[in-house]
């Protein structure tokens, strides 16, 4: 990722939340000059399109960091899948329509985590129940989403590549 966050930054959750933003912003430079067809359009055996790739990651942290972390009730929490599991796209979101849902996302969780330590723990009664297990903290949602955005950034290069020859970082 070229453009990181700053080496100067010494607080751990400022990084962290750096990379996020950083790895927000590669996704997108990564999307740069696909037209609608392409977004909605699979390159791999599995049949994901980017734009569902897109939409798995918004719901993904809307899953870790709203219903999650701050333990707020959302509607369809796994509005992302299918019933197989497979990655969907609600009807009719167009690519206009789907950056728009990513930014806002994106934007409710800066608000979910905003002032939150790296070690607060995740609210008992969202995604947690706290019966099973010790609900994480916020530093380990943060590493968490990190590597999956990570992996799903080299998703996205393979298939932009299949697409168009572009090839990733």
């Amino acid at each position: 990722m070229r453009n990181g966050p700053a080496r100067e930054i010494e607080d751990p959750g400022q990084l962290l939340v750096g990379y996020l933003e950083s790895y927000r912003s590669a996704l997108w430079d990564r999307l740069a000059g696909l037209d609608e067809e392409a977004f909605h359009t699979s390159r791999v055996p599995s049949a994901w399109t980017p734009a569902q790739l897109v939409w798995h990651l918004a719901m993904m942290e809307r899953r870790w960091f709203v219903w999650g972390f701050r333990g707020e009730p959302v509607d369809e929490p796994w509005g992302d899948r299918d019933a197989e599991g497979r990655w969907t796209l609600p009807e009719g979101v167009d690519v206009a329509e789907l950056r728009r849902r990513y930014w806002g996302q994106a934007e409710r969780v800066a608000e979910a985590i905003a002032g939150a330590a790296l070690t607060e723990r995740a609210a008992v009664g969202g995604r947690f129940d706290g019966t099973v297990e010790t609900p994480p903290t916020l530093g380990w949602i943060l590493c968490h989403v990190l590597q999956e955005y990570a992996r799903h950034l080299g998703h996205l290069d393979i298939a932009r590549e299949l697409t168009d020859g572009t090839v990733g970082e």
